[in-house]
């Protein structure tokens, strides 16, 4: 059979009314599971699995995938609405998508979260029906020096998600890669970092780090804000214009494709997807200044890039028998236990298990779309909850989600810890994104280098014949060599009087409380007035909030407060 009679095969298996019912129950199950932080794909996985074991294997894994990607789709939510990320894959959603929520577009970011997720899943699974052979044979030419570069290259997002002020990026970065490293070294059983306490010695849980630096820091900053609400009273309709729609077709479509490529790397998975995709957006936009403070872009690029690897996931795992990430892990072992071996004859032997489940991803996003797009006007409505249960609220999602995952006090206190951490962040203005990325690729850095350090015998320069290895390392030099030069220029401009992008805080550039210098002779001076009236455009107190907490603003911080202590709304 041709892949059209083969689809038309797996339509036939998925649309059985019994597995159309799994198909609507995992997608329902796994949203809900996604929307509340600290549980996750995995362990709405596992959560199932008994369930799963009564069924015949296909509408097993049909359940089960459902879950999986349903989980995806609905960790936006927490993450728009309460800056509390849902799962690790929709860290870098908060970045634009939580600005957007507090100044009353709420609506529209979860609009904008929903297509860009089903647009990401439906080409994921274009691409996991038409290339998932060819994909597989390029995924074992991955080995540890080719995942040590695509690890270096990640990590050079560091310069987009820095701002202007790339030194406090790096010390942010750094400090992600060390609490990355705390733990029993893998491969010589070392104790590193751990303080003598045995909690720490399978290291620091993503969780715990994401939920302090981003949900309670912001807990911390309304507590001492109380008797202040810059949250917006009114929602904005859901409804796109024509100018968004374009604005996001882009980046959605760009996010997806790189998105599903990633998914199909082993090890990989969502969470670097969604932070490359959102690095690479925000390099090429022409409003790339503006990222972090609710541009549409910055929510449409790492929604349809988590989606998508999601579903990319699934190529290695079907086609290889390799987990693409640790939630397909656990699927792997439940197939294995229902009496399904996963590989490259799967596709001739079970064709009604690879072909129903890719049928029924097609109808899971459909499902997945239908079921939120209702729900976003009640979903919007967290944000016009008092901040006297809003707090609670918040603190009760993460001390839940921590202490479900290991049922240990010492992670509460950690998060705590990583509160207070992400609190005096914002304040100085360091930002959180390096640390979070910093720590998500550290371990799979090191990993990576080491095992290839120990294949070629500690010859370094196996990075470099390596063709696919060289070629991403150049890829990461020369995306650091242009960030660079792109911070020389602005420099020699600054110093050479001319004007910076971020706002001036005196139309002439001067300080606080200095005599203003006459405007120089010279046509560029004529028709200057003494000073622009207040709320026109060069004014320093602008009415629209454009530009107000832009990335390229030293002190701001994705929507957090400046050095000053002053709450940035957007």
């Amino acid at each position: 059979m041709d892949t059209f009679d083969q689809l038309l095969y797996g339509f036939g298996v998925a649309l059985s009314p019994e597995n159309l019912a799994f198909v609507f129950l995992g997608c329902l199950i796994g949203t809900v599971i996604g929307m509340l932080p600290g549980l996750g794909p995995i362990s709405a996985i596992s959560l199932m699995i008994p369930v799963a074991f009564t069924l015949d294997p296909a509408s097993a894994i049909i359940l089960l995938a459902g879950v999986y990607y349903g989980a995806i789709f609905g960790g936006s939510t927490s993450s728009i609405l309460l800056n509390a990320p849902g799962v690790a894959g929709t860290v870098a959603t908060s970045f634009d998508g939580y600005p957007m929520a507090r100044k009353g577009a709420a609506g529209k970011a979860l609009a904008i979260a929903a297509f860009a997720s089903f647009t990401g899943g439906t080409v994921g699974v274009i691409g996991l029906m038409l290339v998932a052979p060819s994909l597989s044979a390029l995924t074992v030419s991955f080995g540890p020096a080719e995942y040590f570069a695509l690890m270096v290259l990640g990590l050079t997002a560091v310069v987009s998600l820095s701002g202007q002020n790339l030194t406090k990026g790096l010390i942010s970065a750094t400090v992600g890669v060390m609490i990355a490293l705390v733990g029993i070294d893998s491969q010589t059983s070392t104790l590193r970092f751990t303080f003598g306490r045995p909690e720490l010695y399978e290291g620091v849980q993503f969780l715990i780090v994401a939920l302090g630096v981003f949900a309670l820091a912001e807990v911390f900053v309304m507590v001492l804000r109380r008797g202040q609400d810059d949250r917006s009273g009114t929602l904005t309709s859901l409804r796109l214009n024509r100018r968004e729609v374009r604005e996001m077709s882009g980046p959605t479509g760009r996010g997806s494709v790189l998105g599903f490529l990633v998914g199909v790397l082993p090890g990989a998975g969502a969470t670097v997807a969604s932070f490359l995709s959102y690095s690479f957006e925000k390099r090429i936009a022409k409003d790339g200044d503006t990222f972090g403070t609710g541009n549409i872009k910055g929510v449409a690029a790492p929604e349809s890039a988590n989606n998508g690897a999601a579903v990319g996931s699934f190529v290695p795992l079907m086609t290889l028998g390799v987990p693409g990430s640790g939630t397909t892990a656990v699927l792997l072992g439940a197939l294995l236990v229902l009496g399904v071996q996963p590989g490259p004859l799967m596709l001739e032997e079970r064709p009604e298990i690879f072909w129903g489940v890719v049928a029924s991803m097609y109808v899971g996003n459909l499902v997945l779309l239908i079921l939120n797009l209702p729900l976003i006007p009640l979903f919007a409505k967290v944000l016009r909850t008092p901040r006297t249960l809003l707090v609670p609220l918040i603190v009760v999602f993460c001390v839940v989600g921590v202490y479900g995952q290991s049922f240990s006090v010492f992670d509460l206190w950690l998060l705590a810890g990583f509160g207070v951490l992400g609190f005096l962040m914002r304040s100085n203005g360091f930002p959180a994104a390096p640390l979070i990325l910093g720590l998500i690729l550290g371990g799979l850095m090191e990993r990576s280098m080491r095992q290839a350090l120990l294949i070629s015998s500690g010859d370094f320069s196996t990075f470099l014949t390596k063709p696919i290895s060289a070629a991403l390392l150049a890829v990461a030099a020369l995306s650091l060599l242009g960030s660079a030069a792109g911070l020389w220029r602005r420099r020699r401009a600054a110093g050479g009087g001319a004007p910076l992008p971020p706002v001036p805080e005196r139309p002439d550039g001067g300080r606080p409380g200095e005599k203003a210098d006459p405007p120089a002779a010279g046509p560029a001076a004529e028709g200057t007035s003494a000073g622009p009236e207040p709320g026109s455009a060069g004014s320093a107190e602008r009415p629209d909030a454009s530009g107000h907490g832009a990335a390229g603003e030293p002190g701001a911080f994705m929507g957090g407060v400046t050095g000053s202590g002053r709450q940035r709304d957007g």
